[in-house]
Formats: C-alpha cells, structure tokens, sequence
C-alpha cells in the first residue's frame, strides 16, 4: 500500500471514501467538510451472532472483501494502519468487523440489508466517533471537529488544563474512604486490570516496577499526552504508599496494568479503536476492563456483544454513564457493560452525571490521582474519574474469590453495594465498595 500524504497535503474527502486504514484525525477532518453532526465517521461495524462469527468472517472474504485480522497480531494488538490496503478488519474475540463505507456500498450491503433470518450477521451499524468521557469535544460536535482541525493544522499538544492539586488531605482521597478501600486487605495481585484510554504516563515514577503491558489502538505512542488515562490508571492501580505526604490515591495497588491507548492525544478516537482495545483486553483475559469514555450514540450492537463475550470470558468490562445530564451514553448504555455514575464528596449524585442505565455508582467530583510529568498530580472530576473507582475496587473483589469473574463480579459488587437515598436511575444499586 502506498504511503498516505498527511491529513493537511488534500482537502477532505467523503469519509465514505475512507479504507479502515484511515486514521481518526482524517475523519475528523472530513467530517468537517461533511458539515453536519450525525457523529457517524463513514465506515460501518458488521456484528455476527454468537457462534456464527467465524461463518461470517469466512462469507466477506468469499464476497470479495479483502479482509485482515486482529488475529495476526501479537496478542491482537493491531491497528487500523496494520489493515493496509484491507477493505474489513475483523476481531474475533467479540464477532465485529469494521468495514470500510465504500467496499460496504460495493458489495451492496447496508444497514438496512440485514435480514431477520438466522443469517451469520446480527447487524451493520455506523461507526461513531469517540471522546475521552470529559472531553470538551462532547459539547458539540462539529465545534469538536473544527477544533480539532485547528489543533492539526497548528500541531499543538493537547492537555487537560483543568488539573488543580489544590484539593488535597493526608492519609488517603476522600473517594478511597468511602469506597472502604484503607481498610481492605486486599492489593488486586494477580488480577489484570485494562484501562482503554489516552494511555499512560510510563515515566511517572509511582508506577516503576509495576507489571506494565502496552498497546496502542490510535497509531500514536502509548505515552500519554492528554493526561485522562494516567489519572484514571492512577485512581483504579496506583500505589499503596505514595510519596511523601501525598495521599493514598490508588486502590488496586499490586495488580497487573493492561495499558490500551484507544483515544489519541487529544482525547478523540473512533469505534473502531475502542472496539481493538477491547478485542485485545478480551483476549489477553483482563479480568477487569475499565472505560472511561463515550459517544452521542444509541445502544450499539457491536458494544452489546462485545460486553458479552467479555463475560463469557470471564471479563467485565465497566464504563462511565457520561457527563451530559442526560441519559447514559454509549457503550456503558449497553446491556453487557456496567454503568458508572458519579458521586459528589457530600454522596450525592453529581449535577454533570448522566442517569437511567446505571448499575453502580463511585466518587467522582474533585478526584485526586496521577497524570503526567512533570506535574505528577492532579484534580478531575466526570464519571470518568467515578469508573477506575468501581473497576479497582473490582480487582480487589476478583483476588478476593476465583468465583467472582465475569457476570459473578459484576452482581457481588451491586449486592456488596452501599445503599444510598436516591432512586436507582441516578445510582442504581449504590456506592460501590472494597471487601
């Protein structure tokens, strides 16, 4: 495959036009040319029913599609720049194809193409873009994709500037002590915990020595420039013991981090990409897969089974409600993901956070945790911050008993649950807590 020019060297073209090669800043770029808000990139996601997967990937290379694996990847770790001239990229751990616009058009295939029989495919959704859960960009999307052509076209870094280490106590977070985690005995050693974000900061020194697993899903380093991810990796895994007088701010403090950038730089990414990460966390059988992010999108097939096959894995995969004071976003809308709301420190919900599909909720206003060097530390508040809560304090609960995997995990942390006085569409089962 020739090499691409860069998102600046041509004007946009119809994200129709785009292989799944393409990257999230084309179509972001392209979508401003699109001129509207659907927050659909072009390309298309092919969800297979159980057990009919594989029959499915068979009958697209059968039609004609060129099709690449996650399969063929080191622990299927790929990204959309490894399909090369590919026209569908298949991961087979959760039965989803993404298919380029274009080659689904050619072959005559659309959403409305699917039949009711017991054909190999479920459904053929829109892929949508995605925003780290407190992302500036969720406020509006064709301002998001203006802005974000503007932060291309001027090469600048993109960083959280909202961090404030202002709100700080000794001894351990507020949110930590709510949830009961200094009193647990529990570390989350042995347990894997994947954390699908803008990825990390592998040089903050409270993490050195730590069982680190990396891979990228956005064609950018792992190394995380935003900050989003280094702080939700801080507040679900970071240390028992930090330094000094800062206090205990991470709960699964011996656990195996699983670091999968699917949101870049900026904190904007594409189904596709979360969908790898979550194909890669599966397959390398993370027991908890936490997500702080989210899309203006119905429930999504490709969402839902992906939920499912992490459960029949043996993985739950946990994700924030959203911050829209709305109702709750995709993919936590789905049926087979856990939905986090967020707590204020007084445990009242949150005036950002979404409601209706909720299953548990955690603290989440005025968080303390890790981001990025130099500045080490920092305050966030979102369902973002809420989600790491509910996921370290299921590593904790999954060291605690070999039975509490999958679907097991996800009903003892709703019964564990402290209930709270607000209707369930705001906190569903209560505030989750450490064993």
């Amino acid at each position: 495959m020739a090499a691409k020019k860069s998102a600046g060297s041509r004007p946009p073209r119809s994200t129709g036009e785009f292989s799944v090669s393409a990257t999230t800043e084309e179509l972001l770029l392209a979508a401003v040319g699109r001129g509207d808000e659907s927050f659909e990139t072009g390309r298309y996601l092919i969800t297979y029913r159980d057990s009919s997967a594989d029959e499915g990937f068979k009958s697209l290379k059968a039609q004609g599609f060129r099709v690449a694996s996650a399969r063929d990847f080191t622990d299927q770790a790929v990204t959309f720049a490894d399909a090369g001239d590919a026209d569908a990229l298949e991961f087979p751990e959760i039965g989803v194809a993404l298919v380029g616009g274009s080659a689904l058009q050619a072959h005559g295939m659309s959403a409305q193409s699917v039949s009711t029989d017991e054909g190999p495919i479920q459904a053929i959704e829109p892929e949508y873009f995605v925003f780290a859960d407190n992302s500036e960009y969720l406020r509006g999307f064709l301002r998001a994709a203006e802005t974000i052509a503007k932060d291309l076209s001027a090469g600048r870094d993109v960083a959280d500037e909202e961090d404030d280490t202002s709100v700080q106590v000794l001894g351990e977070t507020w949110g930590l002590r709510r949830c009961r985690v200094p009193q647990s005995t529990r570390s989350g050693a042995g347990i894997k915990v994947a954390v699908l974000d803008t990825g990390m900061d592998l040089r903050h020194p409270d993490f050195v020595g730590r069982s680190l697993t990396t891979a990228t899903f956005v064609g950018q380093a792992v190394q995380d420039l935003h900050s989003h991810g280094t702080h939700c990796i801080g507040t679900a895994c970071g240390p028992q013991f930090p330094p000094g007088a800062t206090p205990r701010y991470g709960i699964g403090y011996a656990t195996r981090i699983f670091v999968g950038k699917v949101l870049s730089n900026m904190g904007s990414s594409v189904g596709g990409s979360v969908l790898a990460g979550m194909n890669w966390a599966i397959a390398n059988r993370c027991e908890v897969i936490s997500m702080s992010l989210g899309s203006q999108s119905p429930i999504q097939t490709a969402y839902t089974n992906a939920g499912a096959a992490a459960l029949r894995s043996g993985c739950l995969i946990i994700a924030a409600a959203g911050n829209a004071a709305a109702s709750t976003g995709a993919p936590a809308n789905s049926p087979t993901i856990m939905s986090v709301a967020s707590l204020d420190p007084t445990l009242s919900p949150s005036s950002f956070s979404n409601f209706g599909k909720i299953e548990i909720t955690a603290p989440g206003r005025d968080v303390f945790s890790s981001i990025p060097m130099p500045r080490r530390y920092g305050i966030k508040s979102g369902t973002s911050m809420a989600t790491p809560h509910v996921a370290g304090c299921a590593a904790l609960w999954a060291q605690h008993s070999a039975s509490l995997r999958g679907i097991n995990l996800w009903r003892h942390l709703q019964r564990s649950a402290r209930p709270l006085p607000f209707p369930a569409s705001r906190i569903g089962s209560g505030l989750v807590q450490a064993p």
